[in-house]
C-alpha cells in the first residue's frame, strides 16, 4: 500500500458536484493498493498514519500526533500511486484491481475509525475533484513494501 499523507488545515471532495467528505484540520490520505496487499498491511498502514508526529507543538517542533491536535482524515483512493511510467502513458496495471483494492481500502478507513477518529472519503473509482489548504506544507509518502518502521 501506499499513501500521500498531507497535512492540512482543511480539505473536501466532491462528486457529480456534490460534497461527499470535508475535514477540518487533520490528513489527506490518497490511498492506493497493490496486488500484494493484505488486510495486514491496510491495518499496519493505518496505524502508522494515525501515529505521525507532524503537527507542531508550543516549541514549534513537529511532535503531535493527529489524535492531540483533535484531527480528522480524508481518505481519498488513488490507484495512480501504483502508476508505472517507463513510456509516457502510464500503465496502471500493478494497481489492485478492484475486487481486493475496495475491502483493503475500507479496512484502512475502518481501522482510522477504530482508533476514534473522524474519516471522511470519497468514493472508490468515481471522478472526484479534491480540494485542500496544505498546512506547511507537510506531505509524507508512505509505502508498505518498503516496510513500516
Amino acid at each position: 500500500m501506499r499513501a500521500v499523507v498531507t497535512r492540512v488545515k482543511h480539505a473536501s471532495v466532491t462528486i457529480e458536484g456534490r460534497v461527499s467528505g470535508r475535514i477540518g484540520e487533520g490528513f489527506l490520505v490518497l490511498l492506493g493498493i497493490g496486488p500484494g496487499d493484505t488486510e495486514d498491511s491496510a491495518v499496519k498502514l493505518a496505524d502508522k498514519v494515525c501515529n505521525l508526529r507532524i503537527f507542531e507543538d508550543e516549541n514549534k517542533k513537529m511532535n503531535l500526533n493527529l489524535e492531540q491536535v483533535g484531527g480528522s482524515l480524508l481518505v481519498i483512493s488513488q490507484f495512480t500511486l501504483y502508476a508505472d511510467t517507463a513510456s509516457r502513458r502510464p500503465n496502471f496495471a500493478r494497481a489492485a484491481r478492484p475486487e481486493q483494492a475496495i475491502p483493503l481500502y475500507e479496512r484502512f478507513m475502518a481501522r482510522c475509525r477504530e482508533r476514534g477518529f473522524t474519516v471522511e472519503h470519497g468514493e472508490f473509482g468515481a471522478k472526484m475533484d479534491v480540494e485542500s489548504l496544505n498546512h506547511g506544507p507537510v506531505t509524507i509518502l508512505l509505502d508498505t513494501e518498503g516496510g513500516l518502521a
